[in-house]
């Protein structure tokens, strides 16, 4: 078969990093489906060691195309840092890394959000990255995706509504002080400026290759017990890392 889906049977921390970059060495594409930059995927080569959170594992082997895709949601300052990561070790991204254009971004407030609560009585141990609140406002339809980057107006209206709300909520039910909308339109019309070059159509582009007899790999982050219809709920991710999740 030309695709196969590399899934953890347990919580996560499986090593499935170490054993996507084992695979990738037979693969011409590698996909990451889901989750977001809580997947910590370890992998040494030499006397290097590198943890990737959002670019798959296969990105370390040279002749491999990597692609986020439209499940996974991207926080952008952890993606630039990875970005950043690899090209100091001699690892170009350059026409090897994809990003879907329909993945959603994680804002500043998602991730404040997610602190709070989590800093509450009713925590799940979520690792506090704005991963759960980011996919709240996916299925609440109110979430900005890499393609809004494309569109200055379009992006900077959906953030200051989206803000409008997040704000009440921070003043009025969490006493808490306002995040500054200027701020953040600023930061991610300068990230849109960065990440341009690897916005793609995702699906179109793996039809194609699974047409042209590509091989793909793909790659999920935590582990079945913690898919959100299947796993040990509530203390679950907001995803879904089956291979019914890869779909």
């Amino acid at each position: 078969m030309s695709v196969t889906v590399l899934v953890g049977s347990q919580w996560g921390d499986e090593g499935k990093g170490k054993i996507v970059d084992i695979l990738s060495e037979k693969y011409q594409i590698v996909a990451r489906y889901q989750g977001g930059a809580n997947a910590g995927h370890t992998v040494a080569i030499g006397d290097k060691q590198y943890i990737l959170h959002l670019i798959p594992s296969g990105i370390l082997r040279e002749n491999v195309i990597c692609v986020i895709g439209n499940g996974v949601v991207i926080d952008p300052t952890a993606l630039l840092e990875e970005i950043a990561l690899l090209e100091k070790n001699n690892i170009s991204v350059d026409g090897r890394l994809f990003i879907s254009q329909n993945a959603h971004l994680i804002m500043p407030y998602h991730k404040l959000i997610d602190s709070i609560e989590e800093s509450g009585e009713n925590k799940i141990g979520t690792t506090g990255r704005g991963i759960g609140p980011c996919y709240i406002d996916k299925f609440a339809r109110k979430g900005i995706r890499i393609v809004d980057l494309l569109n200055r107006k379009s992006l900077e209206e959906k953030i200051r509504k989206n803000l409008e709300e997040k704000n009440n909520l921070l003043k009025k039910v969490y006493d808490r002080d306002a995040l500054d909308v200027e701020a953040i339109v600023k930061q991610y019309l300068e990230f849109d400026k960065i990440i341009d070059k690897y916005i793609k159509d995702v699906p179109t582009f793996l039809n194609n290759a699974i047409a042209d007899g590509n091989s793909i790999l793909l790659e999920g982050a935590q582990g079945a017990l913690l898919d959100v219809d299947f796993g040990t709920y509530p203390f679950v991710t907001s995803s879904s890392p089956t291979s019914g999740g890869a779909c």
